[in-house]
């Protein structure tokens, strides 16, 4: 097409000019031109079947602005010529499912408004949600409503093998209120921290990060100048369209193209409007904009993971052909300096399992000497001790004599393998009905006791019920901290509810469970069942999904008897994982058919989304007699270093 200037899309040259999206014309004379579409600021089309609430319908709202920037513009840079305020989203007001009809103003739809949103406010409090909460969060209440968000998913997928569960789960969430960061704003948001992940765009949204569930660029109307006009809060960067710089704290970003989700259309030029425009004004103002990257699963090539890299200013814009030679906006951000590092992790992370040899501190290759399916690696870069104290790598449970710690039962009858909801099962039957895990091996809740199926079972060995069997899935890595000796790792992200490892060492014998407590106390190696451990809440909302006014299943676990596993002197890498007051692992019992005798076996699972290099930890809990007797720090406790705001100062 020949679209000019004056028609504000970008011009047919054959070659690039960097000059031309900012000297057009005085675009503050330009009145902004957005989508007269009831599908409002975001691209494509909501799938069929889920309520249009914002991002998705509704016009966004118009802002005067105060400066909320927490860097002053370094010296040559533009000064920003108004200030920017935080506002409230138009997700403040969206409608309940259970309000009244669209365009009702009688007082019975009034009243059921009222009704709906004393509703609201209840599963708010049930959830743990206060009004403040939605409007701005912290850490805690991120964590929460990520906890919420994911819970539902995997309920939801286990009930109805849902494809997109998360569509579905965001949608209650969003409808239902529980959710945080209501308040649109430029820069820092509460609670989100850089490196953070991200399995789904709903995430981004239901935490403020991203209020564009489908569109790349999101925005806000404000008032500066003579005119209203759009301003970038936050862009999602794709691997398929924007080109990556040898520096990995500079981004070249791609505008939106006007055809985006459309099929059967010509190429056209993209057009100064929308997100483009917002990016535009944003490169005049000079704000920062934060920038959400998105990376390849290594667990699930077709799918994604979206990190949270930080605040970016964009240095620079432009205008050049592309691939089906229209014309393309392209803008240069640059990182803010002095910020926690991600991207350029992973792209280290890449690095190293590509070419382990350039890992800086790698002492030994593989610590489990083939034992295990994946090599786990060692690494010290802190000082010189060379290896962990003597032990033999060992990947599961070792007995010192034969025994049962349960009462035996046959295996299932089932052929090829289990199928969710198949009552004939006899190992389904045992999990109360419910298939433990959903298609990708994640487990969908805590539960008292989980059976799996085992070798006396007649599934194949590939059956979806034998999870915390086949070993290990993600690349572990022993390192040694600088204040808590050896610690673990993972060079891989770890999605919530995904398996780990087991805690492998020898079973103490039954007969010495009076020795248990002490013996756990000296050992520091040493996992005990019979400790007390801090209660939490992992599994989802029943009122949110299922409309169960009762109270939540029993997470409490359900252990016939108890269990000592030391891996002092046989153990895998669970005998390097640290105690911490928040930890990002659980443990959760499992059992299965062993030589026909049914054996406990310790399963962690993390607990949340678990970024690369990040140290893996859980709860130590307190032995029962320090529980009972209330003592300060007796000799078998140790001073907790973990740094949790949640510290309890000490643990063991």
């Amino acid at each position: 097409m020949e679209g000019g200037l004056g028609q504000n899309s970008v011009p047919s040259s054959s070659s690039s000019d960097k000059s031309m999206i900012l000297d057009v014309k005085p675009l503050r004379c330009l009145l902004p031109i957005f989508p007269m579409s009831s599908q409002g600021p975001s691209s494509g089309q909501y799938p069929s079947g889920f309520a249009p609430f914002f991002p998705f319908g509704g016009p966004q709202e118009s802002h005067a602005w105060t400066d909320l920037n927490q860097h002053a513009p370094p010296s040559g840079d533009v000064p920003m010529p108004t200030p920017i305020r935080t506002v409230r989203s138009p997700l403040d007001s969206i409608p309940s499912k259970r309000g009244a009809p669209h365009g009702s103003s009688s007082k019975s739809s009034q009243r059921k408004t009222k009704k709906s949103q004393e509703s609201q406010m209840d599963l708010c409090s049930i959830v743990g949600i206060s009004p403040d909460q939605q409007t701005d969060g912290d850490r805690e209440v991120v964590n929460l409503v990520l906890r919420e968000f994911d819970a539902l998913r995997r309920r939801i997928s286990q009930l109805e093998d849902a494809k997109r569960g998360d569509l579905r789960a965001g949608n209650i969430l969003m409808t239902e209120g529980v959710r945080t960061n209501m308040t649109k704003r430029v820069g820092v948001v509460p609670g989100v921290e850089i490196g953070d992940i991200f399995y789904f765009r709903m995430e981004l949204c239901v935490v403020g990060l991203h209020a564009q569930s489908m569109g790349g660029i999101d925005s806000m109307t404000i008032k500066g100048g003579f005119e209203d006009e759009p301003l970038a809060l936050s862009i999602v960067s794709s691997y398929e369209y924007d080109d990556h710089a040898d520096d990995d704290d500079v981004l070249i970003y791609s505008g939106q193209s006007g055809n985006f989700g459309k099929r059967d259309t010509v190429a056209a030029d993209q057009k100064l409007q929308g997100g483009n425009l917002a990016l535009e004004r944003s490169s005049r103002r000079h704000n920062e904009v934060r920038v959400i990257r998105g990376m390849k699963d290594p667990a699930a090539p077709n799918a994604k993971i979206y990190v949270y890299d930080g605040l970016y200013k964009i240095q620079d814009s432009w205008i050049e052909k592309g691939k089906h030679g229209s014309g393309v906006f392209k803008y240069k951000l640059v990182r803010v300096p002095g910020q926690l590092s991600a991207f350029s992790v992973w792209k280290s992370v890449q690095k190293w399992k590509t070419d382990c040899s350039s890992r800086t501190g790698l002492t030994l290759s593989d610590l489990s000497s083939g034992a295990e399916s994946i090599p786990v690696s060692l690494v010290n870069d802190v000082d010189h001790e060379r290896l962990p104290g003597g032990f033999t790598y060992f990947h599961s449970l070792r007995y010192s004599k034969p025994f049962s710690l349960m009462q035996s039962s046959d295996g299932c009858n089932c052929t090829k393998t289990c199928v969710p909801g198949d009552l004939n099962c006899s190992c389904i039957r045992r999990n109360e009905g419910d298939f433990p895990y959903i298609g990708n091996g994640i487990l969908v809740s805590r539960k008292p006791l989980i059976h799996e199926c085992g070798p006396t079972c007649r599934c194949f060995p590939n059956c979806k019920n034998r999870v915390s069997q086949l070993g290990l899935r993600h690349s572990l890595e022993v390192f040694k901290t600088r204040d808590r000796g050896w610690g673990l790792r993972s060079l891989d992200p770890i999605r919530a509810g995904s398996f780990i490892c087991e805690y492998a060492g020898e079973v103490i014998d039954k007969g010495n469970l009076n020795q248990n407590e002490e013996l756990a106390i000296k050992d520091e190696y040493a996992f005990n069942t019979n400790r007390i451990y801090p209660p939490f809440k992992w599994n989802h909302t029943p009122q949110l999904f299922e409309g169960v006014d009762s109270d939540d299943p029993s997470e409490d676990y359900d252990i016939p008897s108890p269990l000592v596993i030391s891996a002092k002197e046989f153990g895998n890498v669970a005998r390097f994982m640290n105690h911490s007051c928040s930890p990002n692992v659980f443990w959760q019992p499992v059992v299965y058919e062993e030589n026909n005798q049914s054996f406990l076996h310790i399963a962690f699972f993390s607990l949340r989304h678990i970024p690369p290099m990040t140290e893996l930890t859980y709860d130590y809990g307190v032995s029962r007699s320090d529980h009972t007797e209330g003592r300060g720090m007796p000799g078998g406790r140790k001073k907790c270093l973990c740094g949790s705001s949640k510290c309890r100062g000490s643990f063991g």
